[in-house]
């Protein structure tokens, strides 16, 4: 069986913290603790025309990519509530050709 990933499309990231919540939700993680969280890198001036101001979710070593959920047959709950679809779960393979297609994205695979 093939590694499974969850790719994170950084550029389209909005800062709504819903892949917090529903891993939160989904994994009854306590208050303090994240499956998954959401960091700000920015704001501040590059140069007169550009500023960095990126949002970048980050998957915790909690993160099992809901091994539940996606055993009957669903996406992980980060994935499926992102409106934004700033995340793609599936095989590393399929990911990594993901990857080769545009910048500000990070593959994440979790601890086996």
């Amino acid at each position: 069986m093939s590694q499974l990933g969850l790719l994170i499309d950084y550029e389209y990231c909005t800062n709504c913290h819903t892949c917090e919540i529903a891993c939160k939700a989904e994994l009854d993680i306590p208050e303090g603790k994240w499956g998954i969280k959401v960091f700000e890198i920015g704001p501040w001036q590059i140069d007169e025309n550009s500023w960095q101001l990126t949002f970048v979710p980050v998957p915790t070593d909690m993160c099992d990519l809901c091994a539940d959920r996606v055993s009957k047959g669903k996406k992980p709950a980060c994935v499926h509530n992102c409106f934004t679809g700033a995340m793609k779960y599936g095989t590393v393979e399929e990911l990594s050709k993901e990857l080769e297609k545009k910048t500000r994205q990070v593959l994440f695979v979790p601890k086996q």
